[in-house]
């Protein structure tokens, strides 16, 4: 035969074997030569008559003027369990969608109404191009099926075949072509000596509806096309009138032209996205789009152009600068997915600190509107911080948007930036105020509250032992719950509130924490040092606190958490064998925040938060399967400075210690805006005082005027207490398919780099679903990096979770955040089990500013 008949006995086919019964209309009766070619000898006159369609067996019946008669005749065919497949073939008919005589037959089976020009455009295109093919069939040309197969099977007086495709012979479709063609001119020479650009323009206007000059030269040919392309996309884009500098550039004049130049360019930016970025630079370049004043809410969807991107990120910081903090997390929603955000890391960055930014102003304005109307007791507004949608929020978003600040190589805007930073500030301010008066009003108590010197009694001691009891200096509240959120699901875990001792220092509050505390409690001055005293022990340092401890816990391990997570798990298991109570102590946040470095405070606080994590996991696998977390004290942070405004004369008198937060002696004067109270009044036998600014301020003394604690803010009163159980589990190896990694950089020379994660292999079964994993950077068993951001895929930002298809390559960027590491692996964890799916070959050594 020919292929047209192939094609449309192919077609037929299909849907023989899916419903066995086909009738088709053939109203213009276009398809009778085709049918005589199916019946094959003439002399065969039986109807229905046994026929061959694409292979497959079916008998074709042939109305003849009777509806009544064909149905009787094809009924015993189709009545039984295995109906025959059967062709009912209706020539010059219209169906009647309403009351046809064959209208169970159709339901039995299907219905075929095709457009023979339509089947046939489809198999020319299959060796010609679009505009050759439209010149071929015309609208209004009447063709017949004959004429058809003659064209389809190249006759000599047929139009020759595509010189085009053979040229472009990789190419899929005229798209395909035509998009190859736009990004390189490698065959233009080769378009000339066959002389094909005839074809090509031809293809153009049939395809976009672009007129172009087959005489012209190639290179101004591309040229007018994409202006057309780039230019049409992003005219039809915009929600206002185009800048005038388009005046020049032809518009598409139909739907059709429309719909596909917007397809072309998004086949140049998906196929060809490394060109597609040059070309379309270019032509924001020669269209003179980056000086064009348009509003930044107007510009559409799509990112056809580089400006778009930047000024809409721009806009993004001025609705935040506005304190429009909704507008801006609606818009970045809309675009942090772009092509030119998702193929650069660094502006994928960008815009995650300005959504981080948006996030923080949203909650600072949310959590100020609710304090000012906050009045009740000192309890009432502790309840109103730690509850589950509580005023700690604040607290997190801060955190989250100050690491992340910390970490990128070009920081943001400056004004959005500092509205913010002004909006928490201004909400701590608040807070502290608050929370001070009705803490002054109640005494110094919060009424219900576990407080910190009873952790160790009511909690740690009441736990199945061995128990672990992880002791974190200056952890907030929200940090507690994070890490809470953090651990794996198998994990049984509670998270609580308790009320720290004030001065909310460490030498205090890792005191309150020790076993005793809840019986006897003071603090005082002994031998010119300050500590606490229980019992008969006078606590002022680790060393003592280490012998007090160890006095009266029988089988204490004490452990830094730097040493556990290095420990390997044979040295580890000898270590803790025999152990009732482990002591894992943590000081990584409030020693970058004591000693002044303010960048790395910032730095280590979220790696702390996982590696605390790792540390909870590592213990259960060594045999401990309960754990307490808590922490001696808060903190307040702010990324810069304390204004001069924000800094008080210190009391003066006898002093016995000065922080930023606090003065501990004995008599001065109170200086305004700060409380006095003395240590009876705290209930400690001692005649101490203590002053604390009732505000958010800090006095004039040494220390970071960044990173402090000390005072009684919610900040830096109010820890977490974690009770954990994770079940003791063999380490097994995961059963899901593999995962690759390309992109895996020689060395990092960058806090934030990106490596591409692909699940699964070809031979994976069809049906394959999705997995969750965790990827880390990890050093030396302690984890010094997490996700910062995926592209293009679910991404969980607390707990540091990616979602992965099967063979879909997802780009991860990473963040570094302790520069300490003088090497890393990138490892892909299961967040259900901590197995390893992966872990980069060899170390990638760390060679920032480089």
């Amino acid at each position: 035969m020919h292929p047209l008949h192939d094609y449309v006995a192919k077609q037929l086919a299909d849907k023989l074997k899916s419903r066995r019964v086909v009738v088709w209309y053939d109203e213009r009766g276009e398809f009778q030569s085709f049918i005589e070619e199916l019946r094959g000898d003439p002399r065969i006159m039986s109807d229905p008559a046994p026929v061959d369609v694409g292979g497959t067996k079916a008998r074709l019946a042939k109305y003849a003027g009777s509806m009544f008669e064909l149905r009787s005749m094809v009924e015993p065919l189709v009545s039984s369990d295995a109906p025959r497949a059967v062709i009912v073939y209706m020539p010059n008919v219209a169906r009647d969608r309403h009351a046809s005589v064959l209208m169970e037959l159709e339901k039995a089976g299907t219905t075929w109404e095709p457009q023979l020009k339509q089947l046939a455009k489809n198999v020319l295109l299959q060796k010609y191009t679009l505009g050759i093919v439209d010149e071929m069939l015309p609208f209004d040309r009447k063709v017949s099926y004959q004429d058809l197969a003659r064209v389809a099977a190249g006759d000599s007086d047929a139009e020759p075949p595509s010189i085009l495709k053979s040229i472009f012979y990789d190419a899929s479709g005229n798209d395909a072509l035509l998009a190859a063609w736009l990004v390189s001119d490698a065959r233009d020479s080769e378009i000339v000596s066959k002389e094909a650009t005839r074809e090509l323009t031809k293809l153009a206007k049939a395809r976009l509806g672009i007129e172009l000059q087959p005489d012209a030269p190639l290179a101004k040919l591309r040229a007018i096309s994409l202006r057309y392309v780039l230019a049409g996309e992003f005219r039809l884009d915009l929600a206002c009138d185009p800048p005038s500098s388009l005046d020049s550039v032809p518009k598409p004049t139909s739907k059709d032209d429309e719909s596909a130049v917007c397809e072309l360019a998004r086949q140049l930016r998906t196929r060809f996205p490394d060109a597609y970025a040059a070309i379309a630079d270019r032509v924001e370049d020669e269209l003179g789009l980056n000086n064009a004043m348009l509003p930044p809410n107007e510009l559409g969807a799509i990112d056809t152009f580089r400006f778009e991107e930047r000024a809409l990120l721009r806009h993004a910081g001025d609705l935040i600068s506005n304190s429009r903090f909704e507008e801006a997390l609606g818009l970045i929603a809309e675009r942090e997915q772009s092509f030119w955000i998702d193929r650069d890391v660094n502006r994928k960055a960008q815009w995650e600190a300005t959504r981080r930014m948006a996030e923080l102003g949203h909650v600072a304005l949310e959590v100020r509107n609710a304090v000012n109307k906050t009045s009740g007791d000192a309890a009432a507004w502790l309840d109103a911080y730690v509850s589950k949608d509580g005023w700690f929020r604040l607290d997190q978003a801060q955190r989250r948007m100050e690491v992340w600040v910390a970490n990128l190589d070009e920081e943001p805007e400056e004004r959005p930036l500092g509205v913010v930073r002004r909006a928490h500030e201004d909400t701590c301010h608040a807070m502290a105020v608050g929370f001070t008066k009705a803490l002054v009003k109640a005494g110094w108590t919060v009424p219900g509250a576990l407080h910190q010197t009873h952790i160790w009694s009511e909690v740690v001691a009441d736990r199945p032992k061995p128990v672990a009891y992880i002791l974190v200096d200056a952890m907030r509240f929200e940090m507690g719950v994070e890490l809470a959120e953090r651990l794996p699901r198998s994990s049984e875990v509670t998270v609580r509130a308790a009320v720290g001792a004030l001065p909310s220092i460490t030498p205090i509050g890792m005191a309150a924490l020790q076993p005793g505390a809840s019986a006897s409690f003071s603090v005082i001055e002994q031998s010119g040092k300050l500590g606490a005293r229980i019992d008969d022990s006078f606590l002022p340092d680790l060393a003592s606190r280490k012998k007090h401890t160890a006095a009266r816990v029988p089988n204490l391990v004490d452990v830094a958490l730097d040493e556990l997570l290095s420990l390997q798990a044979s040295k580890l298991a000898k270590k803790l064998d025999g152990a009732q109570i482990v002591v894992v102590r943590s000081q990584e946040i409030d020693h970058a925040g004591e000693t002044g470095f303010t960048f790395q405070a910032r730095q280590v606080m979220d790696t702390v938060i996982d590696n605390l994590a790792r540390a909870i996991s590592k213990l259960a696998a060594g045999g401990i399967e309960h754990v307490v977390v808590s922490a001696d004290h808060g903190h307040l942070f702010f990324a810069i400075d304390r204004d001069e405004s924000m800094r008080t004369d210190a009391p003066g008198g006898n002093t016995v210690e000065l922080h930023r937060r606090c003065w501990i002696g004995r008599g001065g004067a109170t200086p305004p805006g700060c409380v006095r109270v003395s240590a009876s009044s705290l209930g400690y036998a001692s005649d101490l005082e203590f002053v604390f600014p009732a505000a958010s301020g800090v006095f004039k003394a040494g220390g970071d005027l960044a990173f402090h604690h000390g005072g009684p803010s919610l900040q830096e009163m109010v820890i977490p207490v974690l009770t954990v159980r994770t079940k003791t589990r063999e380490v097994t190896r995961s059963s899901v398919g593999p995962i690759e990694a390309a992109g895996l950089p020689n060395a990092v020379t960058n806090r934030i780099f990106s490596v591409t994660f692909t699940y699964g292999d070809k031979q994976m079964l069809l049906g394959a679903t999705s997995i969750q994993v965790r990827p880390l950077l990890m050093a030396a068993g302690r984890q010094v990096g997490a996700v910062g951001m995926a592209v293009d895929a679910k991404f969980d930002r607390v707990t540091g979770i990616v979602e992965l298809e099967p063979s879909k390559p997802v780009t991860i960027a990473f963040l570094l955040s302790d520069e300490s590491a003088a090497s890393l692996r990138v490892v892909v964890q299961d967040p259900a089990t901590d197995a390893e799916l992966y872990r980069s070959p060899t170390d990638i050594p760390v060679r920032l500013g480089v």
